[in-house]
C-alpha cells in the first residue's frame, strides 16, 4: 500500500466549523494515481513504487524513452511521475490505481511536497528581512547588507552567508497539516492550513513522517 499521492493545487478557501470558527483550508486534487513501475531491494536496492498521475496528455508531448515505459507498464502516458517508498513484501502491483480515499481518512496528518513560487533575484532587504540602514542624512547605506566578512580573518565569505540571490522556486516541504475533509467523487483533499506553490501545481501528499504533538 503507497503511503501517498500526486495531486494537483486547486486552490485556497475557508471553511466554518459548527462552533463558527474559521478555518482556512486548501483544496488539493488528489488522484487517482496508477503504478508505473515497482521497485524491490533484490534488483534496485530499495523497496518503491512509481506512481503517475492520471490526467490526459498529448502523445506529442512524451518522448520516445518515456512512452516505452508506459507501454512496459501498460498504462496512459502521464505528465509526471514520482516514486513513493513501500516496506518490504508489499503487494502492490504495476497498472494498480489508488483513489484519494483508499489513501487518505479524515483527521490523517499529511506533509505536502511542492515548488514554491519562484520570486526572481532579490535583495537583502526583501530576501533575508534585513534591516537596511538609515533612510535620510546622505548614509548610503539605505539596503545595502553591511559587513559580510572580516579582511583579516577569515579573509573569505563564509559558506551560507545571507546575500542577495534567487527567491522562491525551490521545493519546500510542510508538515502536519490536517485532513479535514475527503471529496471521493472529485478527488479532493482538503486541508487545514497552506501550501506552498501557484494554483494548478503539482504537489506531492504523504503520509506524516513525524506527528507533531497537538
Amino acid at each position: 500500500m503507497v503511503n501517498g499521492l500526486i495531486g494537483r493545487k486547486l486552490g485556497m478557501t475557508q471553511i466554518f466549523r459548527e462552533d463558527g470558527a474559521m478555518v482556512p483550508v486548501t483544496v488539493i486534487q488528489a488522484g487517482p494515481c496508477v503504478v508505473v513501475q515497482k521497485k524491490t531491494a533484490a534488483k534496485e536496492g530499495y523497496d518503491s513504487v512509481q506512481l503517475g498521475l492520471v490526467e490526459f496528455v498529448k502523445p506529442g508531448r512524451v518522448n520516445q524513452p518515456m512512452a516505452g515505459h508506459y507501454v512496459k507498464a501498460g498504462v496512459e502516458p502521464g505528465r509526471i511521475l514520482r516514486e513513493f517508498k513501500t516496506k518490504e513484501g508489499d503487494e502492490t502491483n504495476v497498472g494498480q490505481r489508488f483513489l484519494v480515499e483508499d489513501v487518505f481518512k479524515p483527521n490523517d496528518v499529511v506533509d505536502v511536497q511542492a515548488i514554491s513560487i519562484g520570486r526572481g533575484w532579490q535583495g537583502f532587504v526583501k530576501r533575508h528581512h534585513f534591516g537596511g540602514g538609515e533612510g535620510s542624512h546622505g548614509s548610503m547605506f539605505h539596503r545595502a547588507p553591511g559587513s559580510i566578512g572580516a579582511s583579516s580573518f577569515p579573509s573569505r565569505v563564509w559558506k551560507g552567508q545571507r546575500m542577495a540571490g534567487q527567491m522562491g522556486n525551490a521545493k519546500v516541504t510542510i508538515r502536519n497539516l490536517q485532513v479535514l475533509e475527503i471529496d471521493g467523487d472529485d478527488q479532493l483533499l482538503i486541508l487545514k492550513g497552506s501550501i506552498p506553490g501557484p494554483k494548478n501545481a503539482y504537489v506531492i501528499v504523504r503520509h506524516a513522517k513525524k506527528v507533531a504533538k497537538r
